[in-house]
Parts: C-alpha cells; structure tokens; sequence
C-alpha cells in the first residue's frame, strides 16, 4: 500500500524481507520482483530522483520513445504496489546493521516531520544520483533546457546531437576530456568551464589541435525558446551559438546512510558488485547508478530484478519447502 505519516504506524512492527531505498527505475524493478516473489518490501522514495527528470525515454526496448521518465517511474510504482509492496515518501538518514537485521531510520514530511524506524533482513540501495548543473542566479533558465536539449548523458543523448553544434559544460579539467568522446556524435563543439576552471596550457593546445573553442567566462544564462537551445551568453558579454549541449560536471551521490555500514567496498562513490547487484556485504545490494557500471534506465531495471532474485534465493533455501499435507502418509503410531 501507499503509506502516508498518517499510515505508516501500521507497518512500524513488520519485518520487511527487504527495504528499498529509491524509488528510481531500478528500485521499482526490485520492489514488482519482490511482491511477486511473496516478499514484503518497503519503497522508501525521496522524490524527484534522476529518472523524473528525463524529458523523453527514447532508449528504452518496448515504449515510445517521447515517453517521460516520470510517466514510467508511475505506472511501475503503481503496478509493485498492487502486487502488494509498499511506498512511502520520505528521507533515509540512517542504515544500522543490527547483525540480523537492518534499522532503516526514514524522516517523512518537510514540516512536522516524523522519524519512524522500519526493519529488514535485506536492504537494497537505489537511492541514485542527482547530476550536478550549472548554477545561475535564474536557476529557472538551466531547468528550461536540461533534459530538452541540455543534455546530462552522452550515452543515453549522443545521438540526438548528432553533427549539431554542441556546448560542453565542465567543472574541471578532466570533465573537458569529454570533447574527445562527444566528437563521435558531432565535431563542432565548443567547450565552456563556467569560470570554474584553470585550463592548462596542454588542454588548451590538445582543444586547439581539434579545432573546439575554449571560453572560460562565467555562463550568464541560455538562449532559446520552447526548450529548445539556440546559444549561450557570458558574463562577458560573448554568445557562444549552440543547438545542443552536454553538462559534463560530476553527479552527488545518495549514498550518506551507507556510510557508518562497516564491510562494504567502494569505487569511489559506487559501490562494488557482483554479477546478482550483491555488495560485499551479503545482505546489501546496490542497483542503478550507485553501484559501478553504465548509469542507464536498461541496466538499473535489470539490476533490480537480480536484487530480488538473489533475495528470493537465498530466502528460499534457508525456509521449510511448503508441502501438500493432505496427499502425506500418516505417521506409522507403536510399532
């Protein structure tokens, strides 16, 4: 069911097989395999993840491809809830391992706020990142392009800017390398640091030898209409023309409740896997863009559904096989 803090003292004394964290693309994947594992599983979402922001899903097998992110995130919230998960929006600010348990405490409104505890013999971690963008005083204009033609992903968006003119935003040095990859899908870039940079005299001859201008004056604001990028302006008064763009500035991970969990092993900001999204820790899986590999919706439904399935696995095994008592012998009595 959908929880609410008027609600959620319903399920305060259950044991939950397993508490997801994010209700991103692939936690809502884990939570439809869970229920249809007969598992209990709580989704606890924090809103307006990655996923909501894709204007267009137009990588993924099966859907339109003018589908949006939030539309998706909805129909599977929608169908793992009536498999029987539950859902609840709120803030995870701790994990503690209890040794055969997890306490997941979640913080559940933004005024008069509530802290319940909920437990799980399984936590899965999908909580994600969020893209770092440009900042401006009118953040308004930036959200008026990303996820248009303002792009976040290379891999998912390349081929939409295709031989456009393309700005590529970095916060550092080496997101400039970027240039080199995004001239797969059209080499008439030209790249911007937002004022956030020291470029070095080799970057600038190796952007140089490819022919892509370098400006490294704060970015005033975006041009266009429609969400339909025709240019950038600088603080200095320079407009660079571009149809197209590529944020390149790093990502904030939603991993801070993992942080005091002893035994995992991380990449960085991402978690190790294996080959079924279990961490280092055996009662911990990790799916979507927090553990390592391609930050895609394909590759964080799937995980999801080997989150659950090796969950149900090992829940399975270690539970008395449900037999027909009926069709039994009964047991021979004296001798």
């Amino acid at each position: 069911m959908k929880l609410s803090s008027k609600t959620l003292d319903t399920r305060l004394d259950t044991l939950y097989d397993a508490i997801i964290v994010g209700g991103g693309m692939g936690g809502v994947s884990a939570a439809i395999y869970l229920a249809r594992y007969g598992l209990k599983c709580l989704i606890v979402e924090k809103g307006k993840g990655r996923s909501f922001w894709m204007q267009d899903l137009r990588n993924y097998v099966g859907l339109d491809p003018t589908t949006p992110g939030r539309d998706m995130l909805k129909h599977g919230v929608d169908q793992a809830v009536a498999w029987g998960a539950d859902y609840l929006r709120g803030y995870v600010e701790a994990a503690i391992d209890e040794g055969e348990t997890f306490a997941v405490r979640v913080k559940v409104g933004k005024e008069n706020s509530r802290y319940p505890v909920f437990r799980s013999k399984y936590l899965i971690a999908a909580s994600g990142v969020i893209d770092v963008l440009p900042q401006l005083a009118n953040m308004q204009n930036v959200y008026d392009y990303a996820g248009y033609t303002l792009h976040v992903c290379m891999i998912c968006d390349g081929f939409d800017m295709w031989d456009q003119k393309a700005v590529l935003i970095a916060g550092t040095e080496s997101q400039i390398n970027a240039a080199f990859v995004l001239n797969w899908f059209t080499p008439y870039i030209s790249v911007l640091t937002h004022g956030l940079v020291t470029v070095s005299d080799a970057m600038k001859q190796k952007l140089a030898e490819h022919g892509y201008p370098l400006y490294e004056a704060a970015i005033a604001e975006f041009l266009g209409e429609n969400h339909h990028l025709q240019g950038v302006r600088l603080v200095d008064g320079t407009v660079v023309e571009a149809t197209t763009g590529l944020i390149n500035m790093g990502s904030t991970y939603h991993n801070q409740y993992l942080k005091d969990i002893p035994g995992l092993e991380w990449n960085g900001e991402n978690l190790v896997t294996n080959e079924m999204a279990k961490t280092s820790h055996d009662r911990i899986f990790a799916v979507g863009d927090l553990k390592q590999g391609l930050n895609q919706v394909s590759i964080a439904v799937a995980d999801g559904t080997l989150a659950a399935t090796q969950i149900w696995r090992n829940i399975r095994r270690a539970s008395a096989p449900r037999k027909w008592e009926a069709n039994l012998a009964p047991a021979s009595v004296g001798g």
